[in-house]
């Protein structure tokens, strides 16, 4: 019986610790702080502030980021609220870099091409969205 309480104990203190690592900001369309009741976001950063997760007011997620120094690095992934891929590609020193596609709802492609320091290069190409 003790055991039992003691890992609840500890059960609760992790929980609250990973909680307060946390930071929760509202925002607006344009992702402009805000209160909670005009929100149409939220986001929420790591304590060590180098991950931040995007989310429609919902809760289903909406942007995934990573930072470096301040700079957007790593995979990008966005969402439609319905919880399907909406874009993603890569950031190296927080700009575009490699290949991006964006998505339709259904899966499908809607677009896709190549950046290189931010910047659009080569051929792009544009889907229509077929059934």
């Amino acid at each position: 019986m003790k055991t039992f309480f003691k890992l609840i104990f500890i059960s609760i203190f992790l929980f609250s610790v990973s909680i307060s690592a946390q930071k929760t900001t509202w925002l607006t369309a344009d992702l402009k702080e805000t209160n909670q009741s005009s929100s149409v976001y939220y986001s929420v950063t790591s304590d060590d502030e180098k991950e931040v997760n995007y989310f429609y007011s919902s809760g289903n997620i909406y942007r995934k980021l990573k930072y470096s120094n301040r700079k957007l690095v790593g995979n990008f992934f966005e969402f439609y609220e319905t919880g399907e891929l909406r874009r993603n590609g890569k950031y190296e020193n927080g700009l575009e870099e490699g290949s991006w596609k964006t998505y339709y709802k259904n899966g499908k492609i809607k677009e896709k091409g190549r950046y290189k320091k931010g910047e659009k290069i080569g051929i792009w190409k544009a889907f229509y969205k077929n059934f």
